[in-house]
């Protein structure tokens, strides 16, 4: 049994992240903590605050009990129902993103809903919170859309570099038992003819998928890997994006972030 986080803020109940919750529960029973966070609004310093490792604060005003707990009654609601052994974890006013990631250090795995997690952020995805969350967690994060499937092909972003290996073996130790199908895409804008260090990484891929594929993408995946993912019947993309760099530099550059901007699949994020 693995511990997954769900993550909730106090305006927004995620159907789809909790759907697919469920359905892993399905497969393979989990334990699933409802982790409520209040209503916040930005500090002023939020750059700051990135480069010295804090994070947002609640102010007091904005923090309302009566909104998270009618979160949690709908979670508690839809555990019971679909047979899912569950806790209820309600972070404090004033620290709530910095308990966010106090728990994924002891998580196997932290859902997000990759449009209602502080949906009311502005308009940018991801918005300001989502990318703390991303940055800051200490688990492998999916980011689930609304209205999303579950998925049939697994695809490996690789780019020969120690994160996308990373979030690779992150995942394999976590979810290949669910998913027997993958394709490994190097996916990146140099102009190496060669697959980096590809022995190694099929050998590491291949002991878990037994419909493993392999496929170099051409071009800049910033323009074209989209187009691409969407020939793939239901993906569910594996990525090693949103590591510790600075955060504006990081979504400028990664190819990640289009496909989140346009919620049209599930997204499996690890850094170390």
């Amino acid at each position: 049994m693995k511990k997954v986080l769900l993550a909730l803020d106090a305006d927004h109940f995620s159907k789809g992240a909790f759907e697919f919750a469920g359905r892993l529960n399905e497969i393979q029973p989990i334990l699933l903590v409802g982790t409520f966070l209040p209503k916040m609004d930005f500090s002023p310093s939020w750059n700051s605050a990135l480069l010295t490792g804090s994070v947002f604060e609640t102010t007091l005003e904005s923090y309302s009990d009566e909104l998270v707990d009618k979160n949690i009654a709908t979670f508690e609601k839809e555990c019971l129902r679909n047979h899912i052994e569950y806790r209820v974890h309600k972070a404090a006013y004033d620290l709530s993103l910095e308990d966010l990631k106090r728990e994924t250090r002891f998580a196997d795995l932290l859902i997000l809903g990759s449009e209602k997690f502080y949906e009311n952020q502005g308009t940018e995805t991801p918005n300001e919170y989502l990318k703390i969350a991303l940055h800051n967690a200490e688990c492998p994060v999916l980011l689930i859309p609304e209205h999303s499937y579950f998925p049939e092909s697994i695809v490996l972003a690789y780019d020969g570099g120690a994160q996308s290996a990373y979030a690779i073996r992150s995942f394999c130790y976590l979810m290949q038992e669910l998913f027997p199908k993958a394709i490994l895409v190097y996916a990146t804008g140099k102009e190496n003819k060669e697959i980096p260090d590809m022995q190694l990484v099929e050998e590491m891929a291949a002991r878990h998928f037994t419909d493993l594929t392999i496929h170099k993408l051409e071009g800049d995946p910033r323009k074209y890997f989209d187009t691409w993912m969407a020939d793939i019947e239901k993906p569910l993309l594996v990525c090693g994006s949103f590591a510790r760099s600075p955060l504006s530099e990081l979504f400028r550059k990664s190819f990640a972030t289009e496909l989140i901007n346009k919620h049209s699949m599930p997204v499996f994020i690890a850094h170390e």
